[in-house]
């Protein structure tokens, strides 16, 4: 049993993606990955923790249980994977350790991708912003360098990025060979590398997996995430969840706005590299004394000093008004698409009901209504339409 627990950001919507559509193949070497829909394991992840989210809670109920059964209903080889299960307290990974076979003898190492900090901070603020958030950077870096750690941002941001501990809860009832950490190679190195590591540890590297993407997760530049944290300012409060995630975070931020290549990127402040780095050090010279299965290089974790730095709050106004007439342009293309298909469906609609009333002038049809009539003036008519299923008021 592989159980994949995170963290956000360190290739895990490919990995998933690739194990979800390769489901086929895997069954094929006896490899189970349990899912019937791309957020399956978001959702038992879901129920496995009591979060909520966006309203998804009440679709996740009992989600962990259904996954669990089927684990242990197979009997070689089965991987889970989502990120946020990284966050978990350890009265829930006892909960489901226990469920998927562990205290019956089942074998089930944990695995944890990982990536330096220097990336993952500025990553994590995307994605809070992608979640309808309006915080800025710097909000966003106070809150998760103050002391105490109490900020709802805080309390998730390290949940889910301090690697030693996640790998101590998760591992505190199984031996260190069974707890894999597989580091995210640093920018500019070939994607392919990561894959490797992955199909490595996950068993893989025998099988011929398509791994074309079909979904990703891409960061967006300077002025793209300005631009959507304007829009959450502006829609956060008359635009349900359920329609904000197809229409900003998937049409506007990942299907056109990640598309432009040539805007700055968001960088760590340089002022904040010191702590950063004094902090993956520290994290460095923990894991390597643990014993822990490295798939890649512990040095890894130290990013690299911020390249450049353009202030998310000053961004440069002129990207940000290209960026808002393509996000316009997305818009407009999608309500003519919709539109045009609810042209489609009124013309069918129609269709229908010129054909529904040319039928009720057919002679067959004026004959049934006679008869039907002369039926319901009788006890004994009444009694046949009842035995037949007919209503006496039709």
């Amino acid at each position: 049993m592989l159980l994949h627990v995170g963290t956000p950001k360190s290739g895990t919507t490919y990995l998933q993606d690739v194990l979800f559509r390769n489901r086929k193949v895997l069954a094929r070497a006896d490899i189970l990955y349990p899912a019937n829909r791309f957020d399956a394991h978001f959702l038992a992840a879901l129920d496995l923790m009591s979060l909520t989210w966006a309203g998804l809670e009440a679709e996740a109920i009992g989600a962990w249980g259904r996954l669990a059964e089927q684990v242990r209903e197979h009997q070689h080889t089965s991987i889970i994977s989502h990120e946020i299960l990284a966050r978990a307290s350890r009265s829930q990974i006892s909960r489901a350790l226990s469920s998927l076979g562990h205290d019956e003898g089942t074998e089930i190492h944990v695995v944890l991708s990982v990536r330096d900090l220097v990336r993952q901070i500025p990553a994590e603020w995307q994605e809070n912003v992608k979640h309808r958030s309006g915080i800025s950077y710097k909000a966003f870096l106070d809150q998760i360098r103050a002391p105490n750690r109490e900020s709802r941002i805080a309390t998730w941001f390290w949940g889910v990025q301090e690697v030693p501990d996640i790998l101590a809860r998760w591992g505190h009832d199984l031996p260190p060979k069974h707890i894999h950490l597989v580091t995210v190679p640093p920018a500019g190195v070939a994607p392919e590398l990561l894959w490797s590591r992955f199909s490595h540890v996950f068993g893989l590297d025998a099988l011929d997996l398509d791994l074309q993407p079909d979904r990703v997760n891409p960061s967006l530049g300077v002025p793209e995430i300005a631009l959507i944290r304007r829009i959450n300012r502006a829609v956060t409060p008359v635009l349900a969840p359920a329609h904000y995630r197809p229409l900003v975070r998937e049409l506007l931020a990942h299907r056109t706005l990640s598309q432009r290549r040539s805007s700055p990127r968001l960088e760590l402040p340089v002022d904040s590299y010191p702590w950063v780095r004094d902090l993956e050090q520290s994290w460095v010279d923990e894991i390597a004394q643990r014993g822990y299965d490295v798939v890649g290089d512990l040095a890894e974790l130290i990013g690299a000093p911020p390249a450049e730095w353009t202030d998310p709050e000053r961004p440069p106004e002129k990207a940000v008004a290209g960026a808002a007439v393509e996000a316009i342009t997305a818009l407009l293309l999608d309500n003519a698409r919709l539109r045009h298909e609810q042209e489609r469906l009124n013309a069918e609609l129609s269709e229908t009901q010129v054909a529904l009333e040319r039928s009720y002038v057919w002679p067959s049809y004026q004959l049934r209504r006679r008869l039907l009539r002369r039926l319901t003036l009788s006890a004994v008519g009444r009694a046949v339409l009842r035995v037949i299923g007919v209503g006496v008021n039709s």
